[in-house]
């Protein structure tokens, strides 16, 4: 028998024993980690290949993707705005949905088939239950249609029994067998169907319309909210923290599941993760020496929380937490909390140039009396959706020209777009930046809506790049850090943007690049959520596309794709139509191949802001646009100059003055009916 010191030798080296062994399953834990993520990538990249793949009965029918991509961003691109189901997404909480009953072989089948597609397999579990069980059945006769080309729809279906045809111009494109879904677009917005699908065979369906389905994502959306917040402030050191960081929290959080006596956390190993406890219970041991059973300190339940010291940075474990049964927990690693909690600073340093202050002060004495027949027309510069736009001059000052748009109010009512032309007027009145076109008046009559904005007569950027092809570093930073000024002001009023492209930038006389085109634009409560489909496909951000619910965080991953696009004259995201360019969307930045012509920095900014988890972006963590002005990219850009507006643009637009060569044509000739009445509310009776 050994002495007392040849004993506590021998327990020191059993001690020691333990924790190299606790080290070694630390590390092999990472290694899993590291190959289950290898896993999830490669799985992606053939994901990725099995998408490029064009079935045998289409070739002929879609000439491949690289050339369609390259004809779209030939052509403009269209802004799609959904009409929202309710304009307080809490009504939809309420709201109860019918369900239908199945059989367990028909569940199945739907189940199975969402999970093939490449769009519904995003969804989360409960998502597609809640969906598969108001799904109901319809019936359709051999040789009838049940979408048709050049239509609209609201319906997305899953064939059980029978046999579909896709047809385009009466081209065949590829048969549709049992297991399959289809329309699955419409579920979105309200998309023209491009194609045609008809029965071969007597056959059924089960079909899911787009209220329900969007009633069942801003429900999910809004109950995950609630439930991670009202978690998180149980926590002492999190339920002060303001409503926009807790939101950016609960989106970092990740779900983890545990079974009966799964060690959640092990006595004596290093850890950088904290835990909630959303459901379930878990025992809290310490082991008290090498040859004793660990005591049992706690037990903990739902709503508790552990492992909080390591988000300090202190992160040797000194206790067991074990699973009782069936364990759920939200977790949060150090990395991501810190860049999100800390000594938050003041990211909204929002400027106001004085020299634009003067410039807006001296047209509103110009423009306090004016009326619409004291303008006159110059020339036409644009037809859009709702009206179009003309660059017109006040009679008495042919020195300063104005763009008046002109909107029909019989078409902002077929399209039902009364909300949010007044909501763009709203954020436009206030919005006094110069890097977002100014709106000066608004004025109306029986007929149409005018609002007169100050006139860039560098045209678009768009245009520019068109030409181009693309742009250098230099051209493009300075135009990236224009619109970068832009969103400081926009988010710091909370207004998400919602629809960046280089169509809705334009160039002024000096060649300072300024945001327009607000139709999407809408004020997000701080901490908030909204649920509307608006943007344009190839830049909508994933959690619009899954209907996750968004906010301002929507914008930069819009910036990452334009910095991307002006720089390669090429987009990151896109397909053939729609669909294919939202499931490129969601499978992320890692599968895109970046062309040689974006440098390693650029890479860097651009991957960093699209992140799919909004909380990862860069621009929306502690620091805010701080993160995104200090990328090694924008190292030693003039951001000071950028905003005093002495730095020198890159490109100096070249325009033949508007008044050389030019017929004024009166603009009372589109008053003709009604005398012209300005009001500056619009509280109009549509």
């Amino acid at each position: 028998m050994g002495t007392l010191r040849d004993l506590q030798f021998a327990l020191q080296l059993k001690i020691e024993e333990l924790r190299q062994r606790d080290t070694l399953i630390d590390e092999l834990e990472l290694e899993l980690d590291a190959k289950d993520d290898l896993i999830r990538r490669l799985q992606g990249e053939l994901d990725r290949y099995r998408a490029t793949i064009t079935p045998p009965e289409t070739s002929g029918a879609i000439e491949g993707n690289s050339a369609q991509c390259e004809e779209i961003q030939r052509t403009r691109r269209k802004t799609i705005l959904s009409k929202p189901l309710t304009q307080d997404p809490r009504q939809l909480a309420l709201a109860t949905l019918k369900s239908y009953n199945k059989s367990h072989q028909s569940q199945e089948l739907i189940q199975t088939s969402f999970l093939e597609n490449d769009f519904l397999k995003n969804l989360e579990s409960g998502q597609i239950l809640a969906i598969m069980d108001c799904m109901y059945p319809t019936t359709v006769n051999q040789g009838c249609c049940v979408i048709q080309e050049g239509d609209s729809g609201t319906l997305a279906y899953v064939l059980e029994e029978g046999k579909m045809e896709m047809t385009k111009d009466a081209n065949k494109l590829l048969t549709i067998e049992p297991g399959k879904v289809f329309g699955e677009l419409a579920l979105l917005y309200s998309c023209t169907y491009t194609y045609t699908i008809s029965a071969l065979k007597n056959s059924m369906l089960w079909v899911i319309d787009r209220q329900s389905f969007q009633t069942i994502m801003v429900q999910s959306g809004l109950s995950r909210l609630a439930q991670f917040r009202e978690l998180l402030c149980r926590v002492p050191f999190l339920r002060s923290l303001p409503e926009d960081v807790l939101m950016k929290v609960s989106d970092i959080l990740e779900e983890s599941r545990y079974s009966e006596g799964d060690y959640i956390i092990r006595q004596g190993a290093t850890g950088d993760t904290f835990y909630i406890i959303s459901s379930g219970q878990v025992k809290v041991t310490e082991n008290k020496s090498a040859n004793e059973e660990a005591v049992l300190l706690s037990t903990l339940s739902e709503g508790h929380w552990f492992g909080e010291k390591a988000l300090r940075g202190e992160d040797v474990r000194t206790v067991n937490v074990i699973a009782a049964g069936d364990v759920t927990c939200l977790v949060v690693d150090r990395e991501s909390f810190k860049k999100i909690i800390g000594l938050v600073e003041d990211s909204h340093n929002v400027h106001k140039s004085s020299e634009l202050k003067g410039q807006s002060e001296e047209d509103a004495a110009l423009l306090s009396n004016a009326s619409l027949r004291d303008f006159q027309v110059i020339c036409n510069l644009g037809e859009g959706e709702t009206g179009h736009s003309e660059l017109v001059q006040l009679k008495t000052n042919t020195n300063c020209p104005f763009t008046m748009r002109v909107l029909r109010k019989h078409q902002i009512l077929s399209t039902a777009q009364q909300e949010c032309i007044l909501r763009e007027r709203h954020i436009l009145m206030a919005a006094h930046s110069p890097f977002i076109v100014r709106l000066h008046r608004t004025f109306r009559d029986a007929k149409c809506l005018y609002m007169l904005t100050e006139a860039c007569l560098g045209g678009e950027l768009w245009n520019l790049l068109k030409d181009r092809g693309s742009f250098d570093d230099s051209s493009t930073r300075f135009y990236t850090a224009c619109v970068v000024e832009a969103l400081i002001f926009l988010h710091h009023n909370s207004i998400a943007y919602r629809d960046l492209k280089p169509e809705n930038v334009v160039l002024d006389q000096r060649g300072y690049a300024k945001v327009v085109g607000f139709g999407c634009a809408k004020k997000v409560g701080l901490g908030k959520k909204t649920w509307t489909f608006c943007g344009t496909p190839d830049y909508v951000a994933p959690e619009i596309i899954l209907n996750k619910g968004h906010s301002v965080s929507a914008d930069l991953w819009s910036l990452g794709v334009f910095v991307f696009e002006l720089l390669s004259g090429s987009l990151p995201f896109c397909g053939p139509d729609p669909m294919k360019t939202f499931i490129a969307t969601i499978r992320g930045i890692d599968l895109v191949e970046f062309p040689k012509t974006i440098s390693k920095s650029a890479s860097s900014l651009i991957k960093k802001l699209c992140r799919n988890n909004p909380a990862e972006r860069l621009g929306n963590q502690r620091n805010g646009a701080k993160d995104i002005q200090k990328h090694k990219w924008f190292e030693g850009f003039n951001w000071e100059g950028l905003r005093k507006g002495t730095l020198s643009p890159p490109i100096i637009p070249k325009f033949i003055s508007h008044l050389e060569d030019s017929k004024l044509d009166p603009f009372t000739d589109i008053l003709e009916d009604s005398p012209a009445v300005e009001d500056s509310d619009w509280d109009i009776d549509f």
